[in-house]
């Protein structure tokens, strides 16, 4: 079983700014401000996340130092502050969002894999926590669908300042999402303009015609809303893979069809610089229940596949 929370985060048993840098698309996220100094369980910092809660537009900012003069239900050094209508969903949450529940007796410190357990141990500290937040979630990363990450990221910010709203609270050039009305009622030209095709436009509005249903389905087991998030047409296995971690902190959550993950884990695993899916996800079948963390632990050690030739440019969509 887990720490309690006054355990876990009194004796900086908790490395905060790892364990919430998940919910960020980007360094310009629009949504979603992080800003560390330092580095592991000794770092200081501040996350400032708006979204849409079943209350409403919410903010909510998550704040941590080494001072004894902030304190949260009697955790020294955690101070939370949260604004707008959905300001006491998202303080309720805040616990989750720091991983405060997350069960960490998977004993991969000890793994025969020897990438596994330094993984592992390096990140020891590091939460696998929830957001609750199914739709904040799906968005950015469904834009993340068959393009860059650099690209996508940006497409999310224009995203955000075309359809969304400033967040409530006193923080200036924050947004909330966009309202799932507003998404859906665009049409798919609309977002061409923006560089997002018809291919990841259309499950944008789908996502938001649903939205309403992701409350219900965030507080499921994760296998059964990934059976729900199957059923929305453009909502594939890498883009749930990706969504369950974050959302639900899932551990065992995989994101199968990403073009590198395949080639990392195959790399660290088994030393081939190329694999195929089925492959990964074979590699990875001594860790079921956990292969999300797994992966999570790999890539923030620094595990990566080698790469061959020169790097090929991919234009934008709108110069296609």
């Amino acid at each position: 079983m887990s720490a309690p929370a006054n355990q876990l985060l009194s004796e900086r048993l908790i490395d905060v700014g790892a364990t919430l840098s998940w919910y960020r698309h980007g360094c310009g996220d629009p949504t979603t401000w992080l800003n560390v100094v330092g580095r592991g369980v000794t770092s200081t910092g501040e996350m400032i996340r708006a979204t849409r809660t079943p209350d409403g537009p919410g903010t909510l900012r998550i704040g941590w130092s080494d001072s004894p003069d902030t304190d949260v239900d009697g955790i020294p050094g955690i101070s939370l502050a949260a604004y707008g209508p959905g300001a006491a969903w998202m303080l309720k949450q805040a616990s989750r969002m720091l991983g405060v529940d997350d069960q960490i007796d998977h004993e991969l410190e000890n793994d025969r894999q020897p990438a596994v357990a330094k993984a592992a141990r390096n990140g020891r500290s590091v939460r696998m926590g929830a957001s609750g937040d199914l739709y904040h979630s799906l968005l950015p990363t469904i834009l993340e669908q068959r393009i860059t990450i650099g690209e996508a990221h940006n497409q999310w910010r224009q995203l955000c300042f075309n359809l969304s709203e400033p967040a409530p609270g006193p923080f200036t050039r924050l947004l909330l999402p966009p309202e799932p009305g507003v998404l859906a009622r665009q049409p798919s030209w609309w977002f061409h303009p923006l560089g997002i095709e018809r291919k990841r436009a259309e499950p944008l509005q789908r996502v938001a015609q649903h939205a309403a249903k992701f409350w219900d389905w965030a507080v499921l087991p994760a296998s059964e809303a990934r059976a729900k998030l199957h059923l929305i047409d453009g909502v594939g296995q890498w883009t749930i893979g990706n969504v369950l971690g974050p959302a639900l902190g899932d551990p065992d959550a995989v994101a199968v069809g990403d073009y590198h993950l395949k080639n990392m884990v195959g790399t660290v695993l088994a030393s081939e610089a190329r694999a195929t899916d089925e492959r990964m996800l074979e590699l990875l079948e001594p860790y079921v229940g956990q292969r999300g963390r797994v992966v999570r632990l790999l890539q923030m050690d620094g595990a990566a596949a080698p790469k061959f030739g020169p790097k090929k440019r991919i234009p934008p969509m709108h110069a296609w």
